[in-house]
């Protein structure tokens, strides 16, 4: 590339991405979606619309997994590990026998309404079973669920990615008459437990580097935890283990390891995920033509229905019968299972290996996803209302952040303490903290001040804690409990956990 295509490149670049921020602000207005966006910026800018070819599937295969690992690691730095700890085994389940039922019940669906042969229809089916991540993520942020709701969707749409791309890789490199089971099966679980454990390893072990290291700049701290988010992808790929699942749950670990400049590392993991959501679905719009689109609709409308009348309503109540869950949680989970980039990225597979019917397949993948978008993502708060799931704001948790103070072999914790909480009208002195933690700085409307111990706290005042490294996960607990329960947090059994 000359130095003149780079900037060709960077001016439609930063154009394309500014175009599509300022679409977000729109899109969030009117209630559309922000994906459909995105898509159509790229079929606009496409062969079909502003002239830009772009067919390279293989290229949009790669670049695709790049961006969901980032997604992957978002989505496991934001998961609150209180929510997805109690639903993990339904959770599990579901991303693993959910998406055996709905690629056998879409599969079956797909063969009576396209008339296509069953390597195809599985392959169709193992395409549109994962929800995916970027669109799940981005819903919970609008429509407040109950956490059990909430917590086993951001766990489910984090898993199935794994087992789902399995599938899809077996189905386009394997035909069904030299498809063995139980082999298929043992390479499938060994990759899903083989990832679960190297992503975990590798989260506990940065956060144990993170925490005792004192980085000369906050700005260091989220480009470590990517570093390791990434890391934990490319060890699990190279043992052909599930670099996905690995990704994860290597993000979950960091994100609840009370790291470091933990803020900062959460708003620069937003902000990266977002540029990787913008890239990934304009790139996909580019890929698709759209005058080959309309002869699909149809099709695709039939599709559509068999997944969202029976393969998620059926595949989340076959997956959750052991769990006992309440019929309005499961038609909540039904309908909140958005389809996205995935399915779109997956399609991919087998046009890159060839498979016959495969660009056909990926014309009706395209065009459901959309289709399944615009029905889902903004019926989402009214059907969340009609089935009592709609939670109104309540309190923000305490959010601390803290630094390394390396020198002096202590931590500076800061945090503001948020409308709504307990810690509006305490006292210094009935925080009761351990003997080696002070409050050493008080920060209300723009004015600091040392705090004596009968100092009065109170809303959206900005605190420092200066404590040593042994009583700083005391510290915090101690300072949640009062922000949830107030001075006596302790009577009523509130740990601050």
């Amino acid at each position: 590339m000359t130095l003149e295509q780079l900037d060709s490149v960077l001016l439609i670049g930063a154009g394309v991405l500014l175009v599509s921020i300022a679409a977000v602000r729109l899109s969030t207005g009117v209630g559309l979606p922000s994906l459909l966006v995105y898509l159509a910026v790229g079929l606009l800018m496409g062969e079909d619309g502003l002239g830009l070819e772009f067919d390279d599937a293989a290229l949009t295969r790669s670049l695709g997994t790049a961006a969901l690992i980032v997604i992957l690691i978002e989505g496991g730095l934001a998961a609150d590990w209180r929510h997805i700890r109690p639903v993990l085994p339904p959770a599990t389940v579901l991303a693993t026998v959910g998406v055996a039922v709905s690629v056998a019940i879409t599969a079956a669906g797909a063969w009576l309404v396209l008339d296509i042969e069953w390597q195809l229809a599985l392959l169709l089916g193992a395409v549109l079973a994962p929800t995916d991540a970027a669109a799940v993520f981005s819903v919970l942020r609008r429509v407040p669920l109950p956490h059990r709701v909430s917590g086993l969707l951001e766990a489910e749409s984090g898993f199935n990615d794994a087992p789902a791309v399995l599938l899809v890789v077996l189905l386009s490199t394997t035909t069904l008459d030299e498809l063995e089971l139980w082999p298929a099966l043992g390479t499938v679980t060994y990759e899903l437990l083989a990832g679960a454990v190297l992503g975990l390893v590798v989260g506990f072990a940065g956060v144990a580097l993170m925490r005792r290291a004192a980085l000369p700049a906050s700005g260091l701290y989220p480009l470590a935890a990517f570093g390791f988010g990434a890391l934990a992808y490319a060890v699990a790929a190279s043992m052909h283990a599930s670099g996905f699942l690995a990704a994860y749950l290597a993000g979950v670990v960091l994100g609840n390891g009370r790291l470091p400049h933990r803020a900062a590392v959460r708003s620069f993991a937003e902000g990266l995920a977002w540029l990787a959501q913008i890239g990934m679905f304009v790139m996909l719009g580019l890929l698709a033509t759209p005058s080959e689109l309309p002869p699909q609709i149809l099709k695709a409308i039939g599709v559509g229905l068999v997944l969202l009348l029976f393969s998620r309503p059926i595949s989340v109540a076959v997956s959750l019968v052991p769990f006992k869950v309440p019929w309005r949680e499961q038609a909540m989970l039904s309908w909140a299972g958005l389809r996205g980039a995935v399915p779109i990225v997956l399609a991919t597979v087998p046009v890159v290996e060839k498979v016959p019917g495969s660009e056909r397949l990926f014309n009706i993948v395209f065009v459901v996803v959309v289709l399944l978008t615009a029905v889902q993502g903004p019926t989402l708060p009214f059907v969340a209302r009609l089935l009592g799931m709609a939670q109104s704001d309540s309190a923000r948790d305490l959010e601390v952040e803290s630094a390394p103070l390396g020198s002096l072999r202590a931590e500076l914790l800061a945090f503001r303490i948020p409308p709504g909480s307990r810690l509006h009208g305490v006292e210094v002195f009935e925080l009761r903290l351990p003997r080696t933690a002070a409050v050493t700085l008080v920060i209300r409307d723009g004015e600091a001040f040392v705090p004596e111990p009968h100092t009065l706290l109170l809303e959206d005042d900005d605190l420092l804690v200066v404590c040593t490294p042994e009583v700083r996960d005391g510290v915090e607990q101690r300072l949640r409990a009062i922000s949830r329960k107030g001075k006596l947090a302790r009577w009523f059994g509130e740990d601050g956990e």
